[in-house]
């Protein structure tokens, strides 16, 4: 029988760059301060947070101007 699981696992590069920071930082070789350390993992988290936000916001406005099309609408065909 063949095993043929293949793993895609493993540390990305952020991951990395956020470990060598965080080593960095620890070691006192950095002064940054530790929002500067995680961006490499906050930065995305905000991009993401962002465009979902966004996305909302066009959701919302576009209900909007349904709701008023159909106000106006049904204005139309009362009188």
């Amino acid at each position: 029988m063949s095993n043929n699981y293949h793993s895609s696992g493993g540390i990305s590069f952020l991951g990395l760059l956020t470990i060598v920071f965080i080593t960095l930082k620890l070691l006192g070789k950095i002064g940054w301060s530790w929002w500067w350390v995680l961006s490499p993992i906050l930065i995305p988290i905000y991009i993401i947070v962002t465009i979902i936000l966004i996305v909302i916001i066009i959701a919302s406005i576009k209900s909007l101007f349904k709701s008023n099309r159909r106000k106006n609408d049904t204005r139309k065909n009362y009188y």
